[in-house]
């Protein structure tokens, strides 16, 4: 065997076919970084996929995939965000504006693309909307701003509501600017407001609970990936309590809730692809035109009922 020969073998870089040396590209890997539980995410990963195979990337044939789930425990992100840079994936999918922090403190060379529910550039993600810069893009839902709207539709529902609940995660951004827009919308409709938390699932059951002793009429369900992933205990509990609700996503009208608005989950998962096949295929979000214009194209198809 010549030496050559030898070298090419030892070092793997290439595979005969035919007579001939070819090239092996190593198959590329992106990274899942997810808030919740994996198995509330179901639907939402297989959108995910679905919305890679139509640009053309199968998972387990032409690209890989490491998923990092927090199980609801956001202080681990970071670690996860890091464990997935340390893997040398070619870009970071981050679910919730969480997630995506956490990418964006880990590394600042791999592209990142996020999904938020609030305005990318108040959080700090992109420079702007024109020119995002840096190594961030994504999907903006403005979940906070329909918020008000929620209101309104669920108190045309039951219109002799005369106290309305609303459910909010303490240790979410946007909490501070979602109870804002409700209670102007509340004030205008002469209808009483009252705040509760969870952030956990025993004090969800201990929410509902308040929400008796409140005498509640009407109970909405605010923006937030923890209660996404507790949807099925949400739309039990108003069962029992027998509480009308509105939630922010479908999904928990599919688990047998009352009714919601808001952007589909789904479809923004899968809207994703163009710029995760981007990043695939070695461009880079910063300064990138097309990549804002993808941005807030993908964030205004997405807001359905």
């Amino acid at each position: 065997m010549r030496r050559r020969d030898l070298v090419l073998l030892l070092t793997g870089s290439f595979a005969a076919r035919d007579g001939f040396c070819v090239e092996q590209k190593a198959v590329p890997v992106i990274g899942f970084l997810g808030s919740p539980t994996p198995g509330s995410y179901t639907p939402l990963v297989a959108a995910f996929l679905h919305g890679l195979e139509e640009t053309g990337y199968i998972e387990g044939q032409n690209v890989a995939i490491e998923y990092r789930w927090a199980e609801g425990r956001f202080e681990r992100l970071p670690a996860l965000a890091a464990d997935l840079v340390d893997h040398r994936v070619e870009v970071i999918a981050a679910d919730a504006v969480p997630s995506a922090r956490a990418a964006k403190d880990a590394t600042r060379t791999i592209p990142v693309v996020f999904i938020s529910g609030s305005d990318p550039v108040e959080r700090g993600f992109v420079a702007s909307f024109a020119r995002p810069g840096g190594n961030l893009t994504g999907v903006a839902m403005m979940v906070a701003e329909l918020a008000p709207k929620r209101f309104e539709l669920l108190s045309e529902m039951v219109p002799k509501a005369r106290v309305i609940a609303l459910l909010l995660n303490p240790n979410n951004v946007q909490t501070d600017g979602v109870i804002k827009g409700v209670r102007e919308a509340a004030r205008a409709k002469t209808v009483q407001l009252q705040i509760l938390k969870a952030s956990n699932e025993g004090e969800i059951d201990a929410a509902f609970g308040t929400l008796m002793q409140l005498q509640a009429d009407a109970l909405i369900i605010g923006p937030d990936v923890f209660f996404h992933s507790r949807r099925e205990q949400l739309v039990a509990l108003a069962a029992r309590y027998m509480v009308p609700a509105t939630y922010e996503w479908r999904e928990s009208v599919a688990a047998g809730g009352l009714m919601s608005y808001g952007a589909s989950l789904t479809s923004v998962f899968r809207s994703t692809r163009r710029l995760r096949r981007k990043n695939l295929e070695g461009c880079q979000p910063g300064g990138s035109a097309g990549a804002a214009a993808d941005q807030i194209r993908a964030g205004h198809q997405s807001q359905d009922r």
